[in-house]
């Protein structure tokens, strides 16, 4: 699934950090993710005590 920076997410679960699964961000990518972050989209404002995370397509859902 593709997705635009801004975009209200929710994420259904988050390997890279699992706080952050049930709760909701915003794509901060501006491009398709790459090799760099192994595909995964880079998700911000899933908490106070969470920083941005990285999530793979199929752990988001749009908010």
């Amino acid at each position: 699934m593709t997705f635009t920076a801004g975009q209200r997410v929710r994420i259904v679960g988050c390997e890279d950090d699992p706080r952050a699964a049930g709760r909701t961000g915003r794509i901060v990518d501006e491009v398709p993710p790459g090799v760099l972050t192994g595909g995964r989209w880079t998700v911000h404002g899933a908490g106070l005590l969470i920083g941005p995370v990285l999530c793979h397509p199929h752990e988001l859902r749009p908010a």
